[in-house]
């Protein structure tokens, strides 16, 4: 079986030790699959809190001064953001997933899906996606670009194609950026990829000659009121404990596991889920919960049909999943049972700050960063 929070721990290590000092100048290059010492690829463990963002920074000021890694901390921090401006408006989880793609025409999606299209870079970059369920942060961008402006498919669907593919597919993150780059989440501005920007950033491999570089953003069809949220953790007399895939946060969940008496981990196949995913993913969540439950002893791994009863057949505490899928399922079938959420006390403290725009949000980061370092206790 692997060990998926050693090896997290080890990678990050050495990365910090080796390569963290050149991420601010190289980070924005895409060298290939077979060069990635330029970005850390933890993010498929920071999407399951395999490592949580907080210790994360942490581990990387231990080491290195603020000021020089600043960049590659605001980075991490953008995954934190992105959460809490989604619990503000989660109707814009809601309404993504309720999509209706009927009208889309599907010859021309199904060339998207292939990697079957005009345009040699973006089919590499489906290939690559499949193959190694990653893309560079950069090619994100450039594919969700070439998505929605030249083969004019709809920005969902390719958020859909995402998260059925990425390892490290995160709700948030995933559902955000995609708006970003069709221009509704800034809204009026759009991204654009150029053929110059991706051979400049790919360092003259790809140089694709028919993008189309000039486009309206997308249409806004709707606006959304931020939400405010009052989350607070309560202390409990609940006896069990649930835990689901994006909340596999080894630490967190030692810190507080001798206030239960049974431990439940949560698997849900595409039964459960609004998107599917692919085989890849659903094996690499699998071995991952296999991993941490196994180190907690007589915890147990039901899936979504055995979660449904015991969501309705007791007073549970649940380690809070984050607006996505995992919620969703619990929101759909907890008619009867008696659910308190436990809140990670530094996302409550992050999110104050997710209202807004991400310059606000960045302005607090040294603030947040002090408070985090001085926090004891996980009720508040």
């Amino acid at each position: 079986m692997d060990n998926y929070y050693d090896t997290a721990l080890n990678e990050l290590n050495e990365y910090i030790d080796k390569d963290l000092s050149s991420y601010s100048k190289d980070r924005n290059y895409d060298f290939g699959p077979q060069n990635r010492k330029n970005v850390s690829m933890l993010s498929k463990y920071i999407s399951h809190r395999v490592l949580n963002e907080y210790d994360v920074v942490k581990k990387v000021l231990e080491k290195h001064k603020f000021n020089k890694v600043e960049k590659f901390i605001q980075e991490v921090f953008w995954r934190v953001y992105w959460k809490g401006w989604l619990e503000h408006r989660p109707d814009v989880w809601h309404d993504y997933v309720r999509y209706d793609n009927s009208n889309v025409n599907k010859d021309d999606l199904e060339k998207a899906y292939s990697g079957c299209t005009d345009i040699d870079c973006f089919n590499d970059w489906v290939s690559e996606l499949k193959t190694t369920n990653y893309l560079h942060n950069h090619t994100r961008m450039w594919f969700a670009s070439v998505w929605i402006f030249t083969l004019k498919l709809p920005w969902q669907l390719g958020a859909n194609f995402f998260l059925h593919h990425l390892y490290d597919g995160d709700s948030a993150s995933n559902t955000l950026s995609w708006r970003w780059v069709a221009g509704l989440q800034t809204i009026g501005k759009n991204y654009l990829a150029t053929s110059a920007n991706i051979a400049k950033y790919t360092s003259g491999r790809l140089r694709p000659n028919n993008l189309i570089e000039d486009a309206e953003p997308i249409p806004v069809q709707k606006t959304y009121d931020i939400n405010e949220i009052y989350f607070s953790n309560q202390k409990s007399d609940n006896n069990t404990l649930l835990i689901f895939d994006d909340n596999l946060d080894y630490q967190f969940i030692n810190d507080i596991k001798n206030n239960y008496g049974k431990l439940y981990f949560i698997f849900l196949s595409n039964d459960h889920r609004s998107i599917s995913l692919s085989e890849n993913v659903i094996s690499f969540k699998k071995s991952i919960i296999d991993d941490i439950s196994s180190k907690f002893e007589g915890s147990v791994i039901l899936d979504g049909h055995e979660c449904i009863s015991l969501l309705n057949s007791k007073s549970i505490d649940i380690i809070y999943p984050n607006i996505g899928d995992n919620l969703t399922f619990i929101n759909s079938h907890s008619k009867t049972g008696d659910i308190n959420f436990i809140y990670h006390e530094h996302d409550l403290t992050c999110w104050q700050f997710s209202k807004k725009g991400f310059f606000n949000f960045k302005k607090n980061i040294p603030d947040i960063i002090k408070k985090i370092n001085n926090t004891k206790d996980l009720f508040v």
